[in-house]
This record gives C-alpha cells, sequence and structure tokens, in this order.
C-alpha cells in the first residue's frame, strides 16, 4: 500500500532552514510498532501520523513519534500537521484563508488556528492544551554544568535558575548568563544522564536559554538535546517553549496583560527556528498561552508499505 507522505520545514519561512517534519497522512491500520519503525527511518526529530478521529468535532488524530519514542504532545508536529492539512484540502485557492481546527493529540484536543496566503509561507499557532507548571524535584547545578562543559557560574541569570517545567512534556530549564555561554556549550549525553532525573518515567530532556537573541526581534535564545528521545539536538522545540512561558511568567514576574515573545533555536546547527509565543496573564496568573510560527513544504512521496 502506498502511503502518502510530505516533508515540512517548520518554525520558518524559508526551505532547507527551521525543523524538518514528515507527516505521513494515511496512518489509520499502522501499528505502534511500525510507527515508530517509520519514524526511526525519517529520523527527524519527529514524524507524524494521520488518522481518523473518533469525535466529530476533531479535524483528525494524530500521533507524534520521535526517533526513539511516542510523544503525547510536541510544538513543531502541531504547527506543521496544521499547515500541512489546510494546504492539503485548500492550498489551490487563488485567495487568502484563515481556518481553525481541532488536532487530537495524545495530550489531549488541540485548537489550531491556520492563515494561508498566496506567495507567502503558510502560518499556524495553537493553543497549549495545559498551562505550564514547575516540577519541583532536586537538581544538581554543579552537574548540569559540566553536562553542558559550562562553568557553574554561567548557569542562571537574573532571577532566572535550573528548574523543571512541562505543558505536556517536561523539560529541565537551564538558563545561562548569555549567547556566548549557549553557542560554546558542549553538551555530554553520559553525563546528563547521570545528572538529570527522571520525569514522569523518562530521562528529562535539556533545554538551555538565554535573554536576547542573533535575530533583533527574539527575546530569547534556545538549544535543545534530549537523548531520551533519540534527539542529538533539536533546530526548533514548540513543547519547550510551551515549557519555557511558565518560567517567563514566574521569574520575570510578568504583569497582568498579554505578552508577546519570539524565541529563536537552531542558529548553531545552521538551521534558525522562529518560535512565537503569546502568554496572558489575568488575576497574576497564566490565563491562555498560544504557540505559533510559519512552515514551508519542501519534499513530497510515499512510502511502499
Amino acid at each position: 500500500m502506498a502511503r502518502n507522505y510530505s516533508i515540512y520545514d517548520v518554525f520558518t519561512d524559508r526551505k532547507l532552514a527551521g525543523n524538518p517534519l514528515a507527516v505521513v497522512f494515511d496512518g489509520d491500520d499502522l501499528t505502534d510498532q511500525a510507527m515508530q519503525s517509520i519514524a526511526a527511518e525519517f529520523n527527524l526529530s519527529e514524524t507524524v501520523f494521520v488518522q481518523k478521529s473518533g469525535n466529530s468535532v476533531h479535524a483528525t488524530r494524530i500521533r507524534i513519534f520521535t526517533p526513539a519514542r511516542e510523544l503525547p504532545f510536541a510544538g513543531h508536529p502541531t504547527v506543521g500537521t496544521a499547515i500541512a492539512l489546510a494546504e492539503q484540502a485548500y492550498g489551490d485557492q487563488d485567495g487568502g484563508l484563515d481556518l481553525v481546527s481541532v488536532l487530537e493529540e495524545n495530550v489531549g484536543p488541540v485548537r489550531c488556528a491556520v492563515r494561508l496566503r498566496p506567495g507567502e509561507a503558510s502560518f499556524a499557532e495553537f493553543d497549549l492544551p495545559r498551562t505550564s507548571s514547575r516540577y519541583e524535584l532536586p537538581l544538581d547545578r554543579q552537574g548540569i554544568a559540566d553536562a553542558l562543559s559550562l562553568k557553574v557560574t554561567a548557569i542562571g541569570f537574573e532571577n532566572h535558575v535550573p528548574a523543571i517545567w512541562g505543558a505536556g512534556v517536561p523539560f529541565l530549564l537551564v538558563p545561562v548568563h548569555d549567547i556566548a555561554a549557549v553557542e560554546s556549550l558542549e553538551f555530554d549525553p553520559q553525563l546528563w544522564e547521570r545528572t538529570a532525573p527522571l520525569c514522569e518515567g523518562r530521562l528529562t530532556p535539556a533545554y538551555v536559554y538565554c535573554r536576547g537573541g542573533v535575530h533583533h526581534a527574539a527575546k530569547f535564545h534556545a538549544r535543545m538535546f534530549s537523548p531520551d528521545m533519540g534527539i542529538t539536538e533539536d533546530p526548533a522545540t514548540g513543547s519547550a517553549v510551551a515549557a519555557l512561558s511558565g518560567a517567563i511568567w514566574q521569574f520575570d514576574g510578568l504583569p497582568d496583560g498579554h505578552h508577546p515573545l519570539m524565541v529563536e533555536q537552531g542558529v548553531e546547527m545552521g538551521r534558525s527556528s522562529y518560535i512565537h509565543l503569546h502568554i496572558d496573564v489575568k488575576d497574576g496568573a497564566i490565563s491562555r498561552a498560544r504557540i505559533g510560527g510559519q512552515a514551508v513544504r519542501l519534499a513530497a512521496g510515499s512510502l511502499d508499505l
């Protein structure tokens, strides 16, 4: 059976940048093992399998796999799949189009808005299925610094300290002083496995960030490493930015109101990615958060399976 797929570069408006994503459109009768094997074959950060939803309100069900395991939720697969499905259904129209749909993910329903414009990279934005929350686990700051090949004095800035946050997938967020420290770090997966705690039964990924960016509009600059997911380094991690929303709210003491931010990632890999984060604060707490970005199709084909 031929199963159609597309490759999209996500969180970018140009090809061969951002974070590549495989979207397999015919995933209904694939077993979990088959989907895991296909994801390992693509060997991208994530591969999505589109399936029919049992809920008529949901546009479709999607399953998200890294080369090593399934994820309940991830940002660039959500943005990329929402755009891929919209372009597949409406991409040949002459005028622009704004769409809203609900993708059914293992974390729960995720509401997505898609903007299609002729001659422009499509844009999608989704509401976080969960508000970011902090996991109170003991952390070894010296061990974290050693695993990143940094001095312990480089860890932390202003009120930001290492902490585990998650909005569907937990990450160990590691703030560092500046971009030079982020650029120069060398991640040691063996030391990380000895240092990082298990969270929800899994080794916590490393998400290293600092304030500022190479792009003039970037408020934060980041890198992500996850040995447990089979990802040496990720060019863009929407679920980590979802987790980061909680840290920004707490450590920066965000006042009530709307706070638009852009996070850049993948610069050191030559795959610059730009993730748009919107945080709404009401009565001193996050009332809503959204993540968005652009995506462009790079390739299309079929799997003979």
